[in-house]
């Protein structure tokens, strides 16, 4: 008779190793290149003005086309990702965004690259529901939450670096070795991918056709544990714990038991923080400026912003494995005011440069454990598309946010005005996120 593993239990049980850690590596460094990108167009933006003699306005579609291409491929790699494997969805999200990133530096006119951003867009929308998808399955769930959000914080520090490639390299290269970088290192990193990125083992223990790969990757993650070649390896596919193999992901999947509450509040969640975030970081800096703040302190602002996001994100990590929901709860509440008063800061260089930090610290780092949640809160059979769709619907909120940001400007409406509606989303999210916890109960 084979020896049964229960491969939930096993992960649950394990220390932190250098499997996991050379994991997080590898997704780290992924995560980065995915924030890279979808900065870099933005740094292009007024080499493009210049070069190709068009107003700044008409670059507003090539900003947006990557978002809602983002937003089609959560939904389709989330599907893929829960199909054929987390490792072949990541890995086909790096191709097709590189390679389509590299077809950037050809492009000579606006329409062209909007074609272009958007498809890339796709690509890039793949990545975080699959790297949240194989970090939540390989971590304990003591340190779930902690893995996660230090993954993500690679999607932060790569965001901070096209304004470096922009200030060191464009000068020399021109505005097409922003796109050269952010296309040539996914593909690299791809290759990588392929020969050492382990598959999830909860997602290979799910098929019996799988089990040798099961247990070959078993045996890398625990070598201490004897595990024969018959073993059969089972995990629990909902929560009433059941086992067995892998079914066509059913989009109805997402609200069978409690998750018919939960999928509909983290969506809301999720689409109304992107909201603020995006509105922040796509007009801070025009809005600053017409206020009297320099342009190097506006941008100097908005980096700040991006690094008190991840030390948010880090501050949080452990209190989101101890308490789950309720820590993300507070951080809501608290950003209302956060985010109302942060228009008030423009009164000096000093208060500006620090309310940003405030505000990145509680809306960025906010977005970082609610990806550690969407990753957690979802069973292993549709974690991917769970996560996926929560990022898909969520950007439905980020094309929103600098729309809305934009139609308010046009009304000439002063920053601390438009700073105090922005609370408004805020306040919604908070309530929102309040009820999800009190919806959610046990943690999977």
């Amino acid at each position: 008779m084979s020896s049964i593993f229960d491969v939930d239990d096993l992960i649950d049980g394990q220390k932190l190793g250098w499997f996991n850690i050379r994991l997080l590596v590898y997704l780290f460094v992924v995560m980065l290149l995915d924030g890279y990108d979808i900065i870099a167009v933005g740094f292009a933006g007024p080499h493009l003005v210049k070069e190709w003699h068009v107003p700044p306005a008409s670059l507003g579609p090539v900003f947006s086309a990557s978002l809602i291409g983002i937003l089609l491929g959560s939904l389709f790699f989330g599907f893929i990702g829960d199909r054929l494997g987390r490792k072949f969805a990541l890995i086909a999200s790096c191709i097709s965004f590189g390679i389509l990133t590299v077809f950037a530096t050809t492009a000579t006119s606006v329409p062209e690259l909007i074609g272009l951003r958007f498809l890339a867009g796709v690509g890039i929308g793949g990545v975080l529901p699959n790297a949240i998808a194989l970090t939540s399955e390989y971590s304990p769930k003591r340190y779930r939450a902690t893995m996660v959000i230090l993954m993500f914080s690679g999607n932060t520090f790569g965001a901070s670096l096209p304004g470096l490639v922009s200030v060191m390299l464009v000068p020399r290269f021109g505005w097409q070795v922003l796109f050269w970088v952010g296309g040539i290192l996914p593909l690299a990193i791809a290759l990588l991918l392929v020969l050492a990125l382990p598959e999830s083992i909860r997602f290979l223990a799910l098929d019996e056709r799988r089990r040798a790969r099961a247990i070959a990757t078993l045996r890398r993650l625990m070598p201490h544990v004897a595990v024969p070649a018959d073993a059969q390896l089972v995990t629990r596919l909902n929560d009433a714990g059941t086992t067995g193999t892998t079914r066509a992901f059913r989009f109805r999947q997402l609200f069978e038991g409690r998750l018919a509450k939960v999928t509909p509040l983290l969506w809301l969640t999720f689409a109304l923080n992107l909201m603020v975030f995006y509105f922040i970081n796509s007009w801070t800096p025009t809005l600053a400026m017409a206020a009297g703040v320099t342009p190097g302190t506006a941008a100097f602002g908005l980096s700040m912003f991006q690094v008190g996001g991840t030390l948010g994100g880090f501050a949080l990590c452990r209190f989101v494995d101890r308490s789950g929901l309720k820590p993300l709860s507070a951080l809501f509440f608290l950003c209302i005011p956060v985010v109302g008063l942060a228009g008030f800061t423009v009164v000096s260089s000093t208060f500006f440069v620090a309310g940003l930090f405030v505000v990145g610290f509680c809306v960025l780092g906010l977005q970082a454990g609610l990806n550690a949640m969407a990753g957690i809160l979802y069973p292993t059979s549709c974690r991917a598309n769970g996560v996926g769709h929560a990022f898909g619907l969520g950007r439905i909120g980020a094309v929103v946010g600098p729309l809305a940001g934009g139609a308010l400007i046009g009304m000439h409406v002063s920053m601390q005005t438009m700073f105090m509606l922005a609370a408004i989303p805020v306040c919604l999210g908070a309530i929102a996120c309040f009820a999800l916890n009190r919806t959610a109960g046990e943690i999977a």
